[in-house]
Order: C-alpha cells, then structure tokens, then sequence
C-alpha cells in the first residue's frame, strides 16, 4: 500500500475514505491463493516460457555457440560443461520465480540467496567433479476444468538453478535446429504468434481442412531412451547428457511417498518446455515438415505451440493420410494421440459454402490456446475471415477461481483486493483482447466487478456499500475493456 500512501490525488482521497468505511473488524481469513497483490504480479502473469529461456541470459560463449551450431546442422558439441560457469549459475538463480512453492527440501529462493556466492560456487564444484545429483520431485495435483488432475512437479531451488543453466546452453544449439513453425517456450516466441500464423494460414492459403491434434499426457508419456538418443544428435559432452539424464531419473514424491521414473519430465520443471521441444522437434516436426513436401497433394500447413498442434490441408484427402500416418508416428516414440480431442474438420473460406450445398449445418470450430476459432464474414465486404473468441471452458473456469478467492479473501484490506484484481483484469485483456473478442472482454469485466460486490456485502450482515460507492472503486481499480492485439496481417505487415 506504500505505493499508494504517496498519492494525494482526489480520486485517491475518494477511494480511500470510500474503502475504510467497508471495512470490517474481524479476523483476516487468508488462505491459499489469497487477493494479496504484489508488485511483481505483472511478472507472475507471464508464460512459463520466461523463467525457462532467454537471449539475454547468454554469455559470449554461449553465443558463439550458437553460431557455430547454426552454421554446421549436423556438428556435435563434445566440450559444453565448461560454458556452466558460477557467472551463468548466479544468472539462473536471478531469472527464477522467488514466489514459487517449495521443493522436498523446504528451501525458499530467498534461503539459498544467502551466501549466493559460496553456495554457487560449492554448486559449481559439484558438477564438474560429478558430485551434483539432483533431488526428487515434488508432485501435486491441480484439478481441471473437466473435473480432472494435472500433475505438477516442484524441484529444489538448486536444481532450478542448474536446469536454468542447462537450458541456456542447450538452447543456443537448438534454437539453430527448431523449425519456424515451433512456437512454444522459445526465446522472442509466444502464443499470439502461433495464434496469427494460424489466422494467416487460413485465411490467405489453400486451407479447406483442419486437423486439431490433441497428444494424450505428453509430458507424462516421454521416453527417457528416446529423449537421451535425440540428444545424442548434437551432444557428445557425456557430462552434459549425464546431468539430463539425472534430472529425467530423479523421481517424484507423491503423498510422502519416492516413486522412480522410468517415463514423463515434469510439468512446471524449468528443463521440461525445452526437453518437450527437442522430443517433437524430432518426432513430430522434422516427420511433418518432410511429409508435407514430398507426399502431399495440395497445400499444407502446421503450428505447434508445445504439445498443441493445428495443422491446414487444402484436400481432405491429405488430411485423413497426415492422421492415420501421425497415429502411428506418435506410438513408435510412446505417444498417443487423444481420440477425444483429436478431430478433422471443414473449415475455410469455402467450408459454410460447400456444407450448405449439402445441407449440412454449419463449420465446426475448434478451440487453440485459450481461443475458440470460428468461420465467419468481414462487416466491411463481406469476405471471409475467422473469428476467435474466447473459450467458455476457460473463460468459466477462471470466473469461479476468482469468485472462490474473493469469497475466501473478502475481509482483506479492500485496496489490496483492488490491486489484485486489478492486475488479474488486465493480464487478461493483454492476453484475450483481439479484435472481435471485446464481448467475452467486457463479460468477464463485468462479472469480476459483480463478484467483488457480492464478496464485499458479505463482510457484514449490515453492509453500506450501496452500487454508487462500488462504481468508484471499480472506476479507480478495474481497468476498462480495449483492444490490446491488432489484427493479424497488420502485425506481420509491421
């Protein structure tokens, strides 16, 4: 609040004394996942993809690494362990979220910052004298919006440290290798890239089928053989595959219980998004990318965003010999696609015109990163484009998150609830807000604001605060609706 106290503004004035008569002298009833806001709540938004990878974090070294990996594809780097210097380690501890949970040993980032420099150094010697040995993962559980859990892994700060390190200086060779329509957790790469080359490929190629490729537990599912012999492709530093190869094996624990494993890197390990690259860059991309140049018919297209693909054809015939073959494909490496997930359709700018003909309901849509894709016509002339909408499955499961956390955290200060939401209500318009989606923008505004006033009535059976008092908190901490993302082709044209 120390941010605030300095503003004497008369709006501040206002809201002030607007917010100290709904308080409530009552307990502070916190709890997990409270409406504490931070001032590094915009940081916390972020992708994951931003703690595990970056340009900025490379040293000379790693750089010229890079050039050499992009000037020679088929070079194998022998000598690597010597680019983990105590410099690149302190680095990794700097990039990593001092807010996450804690590992099996119960160590905080702020407890291994003290003595950083005898604990890097200490670190560095153990991995170059291959005393380093990573510690087990610690597994949760985080339910789903289809009622299900997804497993997620917690490592120890020290092994963080290391993974970040390992990242930075496997990806300045891979980044020389990854193919352009690889879009997840890469360095100067995020979704509404992946989004507009999906927007672009349909509406200005020969897209008439659409393939949405859904692959089931993929992180869960990947093969520690294959994995270490993809590696082998450009790494011959043994002490390098080594380290990978322990951070793979280190297990989980789960309810108190050390599981070894033989499958899987976990979901929320630093390492995990680059080793899932690396997995489908051979798999999947290299597979496709032939695929469609020497077998298919017509015009093909793909887009990858992690474990998430999209791929165009402009005959259905390509479409049905890409799934059948991809089924296959996936299950010699461990894979399987999601037969409940994975589906082709029409869609394009002939698709409502040929169902018509036939007298066939409209285009299917399908749902990619967050956003629900649907055939539609420009107001202006009436040609084709494709809508995207924000997905009512995500859309609803984030409303009730927030409604539970306001109803737990409704006796907190009313300015920390405001600085909350207020950094809740923008990341999502920085994230959803593309041109045509400003209805669902403007519903999930609407319904925060309805949810805070309910949670704040319920302070007091003899509540105040009448809607002319909530409309100037919402005026002074809700930021208004507005478009963030320009349309596709206008970007790429920029």
């Amino acid at each position: 609040m120390d941010a605030y106290a300095s503003r004497e503004s008369d709006s501040f004035i206002v809201v002030r004394k607007l917010a100290n008569k709904v308080q409530v002298n009552t307990p502070d009833h916190g709890g997990a996942g409270g409406a504490k806001g931070t001032n590094r709540q915009k940081e916390r938004d972020k992708p994951i993809q931003t703690v595990t990878q970056s340009a900025e974090g490379w040293t000379t070294g790693l750089s010229r690494l890079h050039t050499a990996a992009k000037r020679d594809r088929s070079l194998q780097f022998n000598n690597l362990l010597h680019h983990i210097t105590p410099e690149l380690l302190v680095k990794a501890y700097h990039r990593l979220n001092r807010k996450a949970s804690k590992g099996v040993d119960g160590e905080s980032w702020q407890c291994f910052g003290q003595n950083l420099a005898e604990r890097v150094q200490a670190l560095h010697t153990r991995i170059h004298t291959q005393a380093y040995k990573p510690q087990s993962v610690l597994r949760i559980w985080i339910p789903k919006a289809d009622g299900d859990h997804r497993p997620i892994g917690i490592t120890t700060v020290e092994d963080k440290v290391v993974q970040q390190a390992l990242v930075w200086v496997l990806e300045a060779i891979y980044e020389a290798d990854f193919l352009g329509f690889s879009y997840g957790f890469r360095p100067g790469r995020n979704q509404h890239q992946a989004l507009d080359a999906v927007y672009m490929a349909i509406t200005t190629r020969k897209v008439s089928w659409i393939v949405d490729a859904d692959i089931s537990r993929f992180f869960d599912q990947i093969d520690h053989g294959w994995m270490m012999k993809f590696l082998q492709h450009r790494i011959a530093d043994k002490r390098i595959l080594r380290l990978v190869e322990q951070t793979l094996r280190a297990g989980v624990v789960d309810d108190g219980r050390k599981i070894r494993t033989r499958l899987g890197t976990p979901q929320g390990a630093v390492i995990s998004p680059l080793l899932a690259n690396i997995y489908l860059h051979y798999v999947l991309d290299l597979w496709a990318h032939q695929w469609r140049r020497k077998q298919a018919r017509g015009e093909g297209y793909i887009v990858r965003f992690a474990d998430d693909s999209v791929m165009g054809f402009q005959y259905r015939s390509d479409a049905l010999h890409f799934t059948g073959l991809l089924h296959r494909r996936l299950e010699k490496f461990g894979l399987k696609l999601n037969k409940g997930k994975t589906r082709l359709l029409e869609f394009g700018r002939f698709a409502t015109s040929n169902r018509k003909q036939k007298n066939r309901p409209k285009p299917e849509t399908f749902d990619f990163l967050g956003f629900t894709h649907i055939c539609s016509t420009r107001r202006s002339d009436g040609g084709f484009t494709v809508k995207r909408f924000t997905s009512a499955k995500k859309l609803t499961a984030k409303l009730k998150e927030i409604k539970q956390i306001l109803l737990r955290n409704r006796h907190r200060d009313v300015f920390e609830q405001g600085k909350w939401l207020k950094s809740v209500v923008q990341g999502h318009n920085n994230y959803f807000a593309v041109p045509g989606n400003l209805k669902a923008i403007n519903l999930f505004r609407r319904e925060i604001c309805r949810y805070w006033l309910r949670a704040l009535r319920k302070r007091s059976q003899r509540h105040t605060l009448t809607w002319t008092k909530m409309t100037k908190l919402i005026k002074y901490f809700i930021p208004s609706s507005m478009l963030t993302h320009p349309y596709p082709n206008q970007r790429l044209c920029v």
